[in-house]
């Protein structure tokens, strides 16, 4: 048990080491993380909403999982559009 907080806040103190070194600072790369997991919340309810009207409208259908598989590549190509990284400029 002991490993795994000493785990746990090594962790931490890895990903706060890396993201103060990236340009804009520490503050910068938490606003970046904090807007793109809200968007990632999103595009997540969007997804189970959805799944769950394919699932009820074509129930045992080989058009609802194709319908689901096309969902996620859209929503995956969604989020790689919109997450990208502001210019530092624009801040």
């Amino acid at each position: 048990m002991r490993g795994f907080f000493v785990g746990l806040v090594l962790m931490v103190f890895i990903v706060l080491t890396a993201l103060s070194i990236r340009p804009g600072g520490l503050r910068y790369q938490l606003r970046s993380a904090l807007r793109r997991f809200k968007l990632a919340l999103i595009l997540a309810g969007i997804y189970l909403v959805c799944s769950t009207v394919l699932r009820v409208a074509f129930p045992g259908s080989g058009l609802a999982e194709a319908g689901m598989v096309a969902l996620a590549a859209a929503l995956c190509i969604t989020f790689l559009v919109l997450a990208q990284d502001r210019p530092l400029d624009q801040r």
